[in-house]
């Protein structure tokens, strides 16, 4: 494992990128927990507690929006020169779906891994059957590359496949625009 160098705040349009703390966990495991989520993530526990402790090789953020927390974004990263890349991983409470808050908060990292960091491909690896988040992707430049069979296991131990999507740093496209969410119920 390689130790990362820490990163302050990311700004986009509407979003703040921070990073991850132990005080987040109890609202990283809400939004996790929620079913919307919950059907593409692991055990929201252990999810939330691994966001705020991250290992080494990964950085995990809140997503705050107008002072909210209303997501995580991570990134891991592959340091070798030679293969110099990342991977993006996202999670947004449901209540802010179909918002654009999603694409902000891809957008500013991707941005950031591409022009502070020096990565030369971005990966993302939605599940196939994600058809909101595989639209969003694609929406800010991402391409398909392929299908990764029986890529995940869920929690009730069924295996899932994974599209596996990257974008090159000319790729990357800006978000639409971003509505003001009215603030869900807890």
């Amino acid at each position: 494992m390689v130790e990362m160098e820490p990163v302050d705040v990311l700004s986009g349009r509407s979003v703040r990128l921070r990073p991850a703390e132990e005080s987040d966990r109890r609202r990283f495991r809400e939004i996790l927990a929620t079913p919307e989520v919950a059907r593409w993530w692991g055990d929201p526990d252990e999810e939330a507690a691994e966001a705020c402790a991250p290992p080494e090789d990964i950085r995990s953020y809140a997503i705050e929006y107008q002072g909210d927390v209303v997501g995580i974004i991570q990134s891991c990263e592959e340091p070798t020169p030679a293969y110099r890349s990342a991977g993006i991983d996202i999670a947004v409470h449901p209540g802010w779906h179909r918002r654009g808050i999603g694409a902000d908060a891809v957008h500013t990292l991707a941005r950031h891994l591409l022009d502070a960091d020096g990565h030369h491909r971005l990966t993302i690896d939605p599940d196939t059957e994600n058809a909101p988040a595989i639209s969003l992707y694609r929406s800010l430049g991402f391409r398909p590359v392929g299908v990764m069979r029986h890529y995940e296991r869920r929690q009730d131990g069924s295996f899932h496949d994974g599209l596996l999507m990257d974008l090159l740093p000319e790729e990357l496209r800006e978000p639409p625009g971003t509505t003001a969410p009215t603030a869900p119920t807890a």
